[in-house]
């Protein structure tokens, strides 16, 4: 997930990137064991924890083929090592111009160095994510099910889109549900995230999605509303930050068994927030990426590798 900005909290995630931990032992100085929740955060495996210390040593363990020292661990868990295909549901009201600008986002993404941080991570046969991303589908949905989302209802979008034949079932694909600026997830956007990323069965197949809220209204500071932005809309400019990340954690860690740190940190968390060396754009914005015709200020990923380190390509 990416958690909620403010400084303080900031400045612990900036740390923990800092002080990467080791890769071997799942449980942490405090003898207990987390699993990553998808929403910036690790929570304690309490059967896990609970567990004789040679248990955690057992199913519990990393596979030892894929454990590296770069700071993020392998649990087992699958990490999508097929072409990565996007999916849209556009909730509430949308400019063209709005659309536009995440559109081009997806479609300039793939190849890309930043995108390319990703293919660090692979699975338990040593098969990396491709860094290969396609815009596949859009759906709008005008507030069918009102300005206030639970997070069963977010669920309820992807599988409304899907099951209504607006985009199709893909095992492949990352289903994100946008939201408009006046649309409300009453779970904690704008006060404990700005995104988050899990799965769940829908149709009989497992379907990865993301909820991510445009909070030019609800939550401009703590979640990188900026003026001027890059493309010109701040709130849909700070969308694409979150993007970026929820995206690189799902195909990393799609069903939240694969890889992440000793406090269920995935890829994205342990570098949230940190945007590394940055220039100005000709409209006096901040960026630190450039791709698709386009200028972005997109947080860093953890870079499975040489140690394990925040960066912007790879």
């Amino acid at each position: 997930m990416q958690s909620f900005f403010k400084p303080a909290l900031a400045l612990a995630l900036a740390c923990a990137a800092l002080a990467p931990t080791q890769a071997a032992p799942l449980n942490t100085s405090d003898g207990l064991v987390y699993r990553p929740t998808g929403r910036g955060h690790g929570e304690i495996d309490e059967a896990a924890s609970a567990a004789p210390s040679q248990d955690r040593l057992g199913s519990q363990a990393p596979i030892t083929a894929a454990v590296t020292s770069n700071g993020i661990t392998f649990h087992g868990g699958p990490v999508m090592t097929a072409a990565t295909n996007v999916y849209v549901v556009w909730y509430g009201s949308w400019t063209a111009p709005q659309k536009t600008i995440v559109s081009a986002f997806f479609q300039g993404l793939s190849g890309t160095p930043i995108f390319n941080t990703n293919t660090s991570y692979y699975n338990a046969a040593r098969v990396p994510v491709r860094n290969v991303v396609t815009l596949l589908g859009q759906y709008a949905d005008n507030y069918s099910l009102g300005k206030s989302l639970s997070d069963a209802n977010i669920k309820t979008l992807v599988s409304n889109a899907i099951t209504g034949g607006w985009l199709p079932k893909d095992t492949n694909g990352v289903y994100f549900v946008l939201t408009a600026p006046d649309v409300l997830e009453t779970s904690g956007f704008g006060s404990q995230y700005c995104g988050w990323h899990t799965h769940g069965t829908i149709g009989g197949a497992d379907i990865k999605y993301s909820f991510v809220g445009n909070p030019a209204t609800i939550a401009p500071a703590g979640c990188g509303v900026s003026n001027p932005s890059p493309n010109g809309d701040g709130g849909v400019d700070a969308m694409t930050s979150v993007i970026f990340h929820e995206l690189s954690e799902t195909v990393t860690d799609p069903d939240l068994n694969a890889w992440y740190d000793s406090r269920g940190n995935e890829n994205g968390d342990k570098c949230a927030w940190r945007f590394g060396t940055t220039f100005k754009t000709s409209n006096g914005a901040v960026a630190n990426v450039s791709f698709g015709g386009r200028n972005w200020k997109l947080q860093q990923n953890w870079v499975n590798a040489s140690g394990g380190y925040c960066a912007l390509a790879y």
